[in-house]
């Protein structure tokens, strides 16, 4: 048994409401084996656990580690060549991304969570060359990475069996092209192609192989409406409701993908999903920026969560989620950083204060984000949408302490009137400078900048020692098909979307 007491200026144990924070001044948690036991003045925890090892940060306010709750890869497409086009754009420029080792590339983007105080990430794995043994590997490399740097991972690898460039059939759109472009592009989609009873191997092999695992846990992911079967949602959903884990898909991120829904269903995303009777608290929709106000009647009468990727969402100018909206209707909303935040970073610090600037309509009425909202989009409610659920997300007794502790002296120096709620002050000041330990499991993974399992600058140098190297033959020939197909790509949606007028988000159920 192992017992440890970390004592702080503040802990904030979670959110009781989007306008008040649950804290807890000059405060300790008491943790066995991992597992917050109670939480209260140190003095009393010291007395009830006389052995344990004390971490004191009298300068600091400790909070649940964040939940980053939609998160694909380490190095980022810009990096790798591909820059911030629309999104369905950007999908014909990464086909010319360069190979990347997965292990290095899960722990380049898990130094940067961990930096900013993320403690459990929801990675969203896909597009992989190559049939089941090479998927199995790749997904096996990126679960060691996250036990090896210990950080929590809820793993899913996206099912994608349809339509894999554009918002129409393989066959159909390369037929259209010109040789040798079109039998280039279609065996580059068939080697990302796996018959779909893989993908439920691959999800029943994983669940097998991290049972009992603290650390990883899998869950499933239909990647989108466009990428899958009617026939492949309702199998995906039921497996979730057997295995009894969540599942995770992207959804009316941009307007053509709303536009793509009313062309095969007739009726919005949201309607046909419900009528498949897949929407629950099971089911987390990515992005969701077009909903209508039916729709997110739909969603929060169904207990559907929405992962809300603000930085992504401006990047890629797919638009603004109606945040506050799912807000005034009770939703479970997560926050995901995607590829990248707004920086060019994993910086959850940044994304909290990006999400809570960036819904704030004009008016005076109390419906904008407020910090305590932000930060339980940041924990509880991000937590939800992954495998670990309620044993994550909160600092309560019975579930994984895992915590960041940022220096508030440091976070607000010079000077911080204290008329302004501890909280507001601290997320809207701090950088990743002031996070000065992050627990894991009750383990301390970072600390004082550097990470406590991993050394990070060996694997920064090995990283630029492969990817300096030039391109192989097929990175070449990737690049060129890139180049080649993104004129076509952005051909195939010149009129795709209707030319009336398009209706804010609020407007009644209708197809504009």
């Amino acid at each position: 048994m192992t017992e440890i007491i970390v004592e702080a200026r503040t802990v904030i144990t979670g959110v009781q409401d989007r306008h008040t924070p649950i804290q807890h001044d000059n405060a300790a948690v008491l943790v066995r084996d991992g597992v917050i036991v109670e939480v209260g003045p140190p003095e009393s925890l010291r007395a009830k656990a006389p052995d344990a090892v004390t971490h004191r940060y009298p300068r600091h306010v400790m909070l649940p580690g964040f939940v980053n709750s939609h998160h694909h890869v380490g190095l980022t497409p810009l990096q790798l060549g591909s820059p911030d086009h629309a999104l369905e754009l950007w999908f014909a420029t990464r086909i010319a991304a360069k190979r990347v080792d997965h292990g290095l590339d899960t722990l380049y983007s898990a130094f940067e969570m961990l930096a900013s105080g993320v403690t459990t990430v929801q990675h969203i794995h896909g597009w992989m060359a190559g049939g089941y043994e090479q998927v199995h590997g790749a997904a096996s490399q990126v679960l060691g990475a996250y036990r090896q740097i210990g950080m929590r991972a809820s793993y899913c690898y996206a099912v994608r069996e349809q339509n894999r460039l554009v918002y129409e059939a393989d066959e159909a759109f390369c037929e259209r092209l010109p040789q040798p472009i079109a039998g280039h592009l279609m065996a580059h989609l068939k080697a990302q192609s796996m018959p779909f009873g893989d993908f439920m191997t691959l999800f029943e092999t994983l669940k097998a192989e991290n049972e009992g695992e603290r650390l990883t846990r899998i869950q499933l992911a239909p990647a989108n409406l466009h990428w899958c079967s009617d026939e492949a949602l309702q199998t995906l959903d039921a497996a979730a409701r057997k295995h009894g884990v969540p599942m995770h898909m992207h959804l009316l991120e941009t307007a053509y993908q709303k536009e793509y829904a009313w062309r095969r269903t007739g009726k919005t995303a949201v309607r046909h999903l419900h009528d498949l009777g897949v929407l629950g608290p099971h089911l987390t929709l990515g992005h969701g920026v077009w909903l209508t106000a039916e729709d997110a009647d739909i969603a929060a009468d169904s207990g559907t969560c929405i992962c809300h990727n603000c930085s992504s969402n401006f990047r890629l100018r797919s638009g603004v989620a109606p945040l506050n909206l799912y807000e005034a209707k009770g939703m479970t909303v997560g926050m995901g950083l995607d590829e990248a935040g707004i920086n060019e970073d994993r910086d959850m610090l940044q994304e909290l204060r990006l999400v809570l600037r960036a819904h704030r309509t004009p008016g005076m009425d109390d419906d904008v984000p407020t910090c305590p909202q932000v930060l339980r989009m940041a924990t509880e409610h991000g937590a939800k949408t992954t495998a670990f659920g309620q044993s994550v997300g909160r600092l309560d007794p019975g579930r994984f302490f895992d915590a960041v502790l940022i220096d508030y002296d440091r976070a607000t120096y010079p000077y911080q009137d204290t008329d302004i709620p501890l909280l507001d002050a601290l997320m809207q000041r701090a950088k990743t400078g002031a996070v000065d330990a992050v627990f894991v499991d009750g383990k301390i993974v970072y600390a004082d900048g550097r990470f406590t399992q991993v050394d990070r600058d060996a694997v920064l140098a090995e990283i630029a020692e492969t990817l300096g190297r030039p391109r192989t033959p097929e990175e070449v020939a990737r690049r060129e098909l890139g180049r080649a197909v993104t004129p076509y790509v952005k051909a195939f949606y010149d009129g795709y979307l209707p030319d009336a007028p398009r209706q804010p988000f609020y407007a009644p159920s209708s197809r504009n």
